[in-house]
């Protein structure tokens, strides 16, 4: 049976890391799914980083929306995938509208796009033969957001994690990079 498995923490707080050594514990070849744009030098830095941290037998994706999709046709004999990470995926969809000031936000739109976004995911995930190991942010501890943009992309990451969480058998919520699984695999039991 395919592992969907969700890793949820905090920045830094050892997602990637925790996914990559999960990955190398599951069935290669692995198709990693980076969804980072580099916006800035810092980000463009980051993602340098990362690359070097993969092993250079995954074949990657660089893609900012459009996921399931994409990983349909790249995902070749794959066993397992890495979608790494939500939390730049619903992020894209702000970018992507060129939203800079609250009243331009289409709030509607907007989740409309995340969500349909989330449901070709799934629908990828629940088609494909691979196990697949997605990273996301939890954002929902902190301060409440003092604009509406900041609100809206607080919610519409929730509301994804949430409905992530039931589409897969297992959650780790990482936390100073030690993994806590907090929905065990069903099989397991």
């Amino acid at each position: 049976m395919w592992r969907r498995i969700l890793i949820i923490g905090g920045a830094r707080s050892g997602k990637s890391h925790y996914a990559q050594e999960l990955a190398l514990k599951l069935s290669p070849p692995v198709l990693f799914v980076a969804t980072a744009e580099a916006g800035d030098e810092e980000m463009r830095k980051r993602i340098e980083e990362h690359r070097k941290t993969r092993p250079s037998t995954w074949n990657t994706l660089e893609t900012t929306t459009h996921i399931g999709r994409q990983i349909r046709q790249k995902v070749g004999k794959a066993q397992t995938v890495i979608v790494d990470c939500i939390t730049l995926l619903v992020s894209n969809f702000f970018t992507q509208h060129g939203h800079s000031t609250d009243e331009l936000i289409d709030n509607p739109l907007i989740e409309q796009e995340v969500m349909a976004e989330i449901d070709e995911l799934i629908d990828c995930m629940n088609q494909a033969k691979a196990n697949f190991i997605i990273v996301s942010n939890e954002v929902g501890l902190g301060l409440v957001p003092a604009n509406n943009m900041g609100r809206l992309y607080r919610d519409l990451l929730g509301k994804v994690n949430r409905i992530l969480a039931q589409h897969v058998s297992e959650v780790y919520l990482m936390v100073a990079g030690l993994p806590f699984l907090i929905k065990p695999n069903q099989t397991n039991r």
